[in-house]
């Protein structure tokens, strides 16, 4: 092969590395982790080049055994991904720890006050999880919704702004994830240790009762984000089968299950500080897949997804499906 078509060959691979991420912003900074071929001798490595009109869908993916325990160590072969029914061929592959951008999202309404504490307590714990190549930030909601400590590495920062939430109010859920979906898509990766996988941890007790946005508007914004959600819905026991907390369930339920979360409902205040370690567990255990959509079509339809592990036991979860892309190569 002559230099000219083997520089043009690399290209349209440097173009397949790239495409994919440019929505969630990590493009360049894994495009840095693609090899370079090496150039014939006596001449430079050819400068990549890009072309448009190539979309790669990329996937956040758990493994776990039947007992649930999360399996690490899997290879791009093991893993079979399907669209609309389709298998597609994996073009891009980490099983690395990647960093976190995590928002971390407290209920402070005044159903919240006697066990405020136990929760600060639990995210507390939970955000000394965090590793310095991670960021977090922390959203209170009650009857508003506010950032209450933007994105920080700093752990210490975290715990300050927790420890300094009260309880009192409504409940905002919905504008809470909705402003934390918001904040997450302008994290924006400069570099490759700026590559940063995205999640959403939200603690609640109830039904929304005073959002300005509605479930719908939050779910559809949470289908079209590269963010994995993960829902805690305390209930205590004279609660559990009220209409209130079914609807909340349901809520809690189909938000992390469209994004590729988990949803976690203990009875107990006490067994928070457990999810939370769970949380950070998974999060510490998961892969990244990437491929290039076998569907030509630009009609920004909804496309679903699954993912499944060719080892006997195991099983996969990530998100149910996305966007394709319009025909004006923005999203519907």
């Amino acid at each position: 092969m002559s230099a000219r078509p083997h520089a043009l060959a690399w290209a349209a691979v440097l173009t397949l590395a790239f495409a994919p991420y440019a929505a969630s912003g990590v493009s360049r900074a894994l495009l840095a982790q693609v090899p370079q071929p090496p150039a014939p001798q006596g001449q430079q490595p050819p400068l990549p080049s890009f072309r448009a009109g190539i979309d790669i869908v990329s996937l956040t993916v758990t493994a776990t055994d039947p007992e649930g325990r999360y399996v690490t160590g899997l290879d791009a072969g093991d893993f079979l991904v399907f669209e609309d029914g389709a298998q597609q061929d994996i073009q891009y592959f980490n099983r690395s720890n990647l960093p976190v951008a995590l928002s971390l999202l407290l209920d402070t309404s005044a159903s919240m006050d006697e066990k405020i504490r136990t929760a600060q307590e639990a995210a507390v714990g939970f955000a000394r999880r965090l590793r310095p190549q991670d960021v977090g930030e922390l959203i209170d909601f009650d009857s508003r919704a506010t950032v209450a400590q933007g994105f920080t590495s700093d752990p210490a920062a975290l715990e300050t702004a927790i420890r300094k939430t009260t309880a009192g109010g409504s409940t905002s859920l919905y504008n809470a994830i909705y402003i934390a979906l918001s904040e997450l898509k302008k994290v924006k990766a400069r570099t490759q240790e700026d590559v940063r996988r995205q999640a959403i941890v939200v603690l609640s007790d109830g039904e929304d009762t005073s959002s300005l946005v509605s479930y719908d508007q939050v779910l559809d914004l949470a289908k079209r984000s590269e963010t994995a959600i993960y829902t805690i819905g305390l209930r205590a026991k004279d609660q559990a089968q009220g209409k209130g907390f079914k609807e909340a369930e349901f809520v809690l339920r189909s938000l992390a299950q469209e994004t590729g979360g988990r949803a976690f409902f203990p009875d107990k205040i006490e067994e928070l500080a457990g999810v939370y370690s769970q949380i950070s567990e998974e999060l510490a255990s998961q892969y990244m897949v990437g491929y290039v959509s076998k569907n030509p079509r630009r009609d920004g339809a909804w496309r679903r997804l699954a993912v499944r592990v060719d080892r006997p036991g195991i099983t996969a979860r990530t998100k149910q499906g996305y966007f394709g892309p319009s025909r004006q190569g923005t999203e519907k």
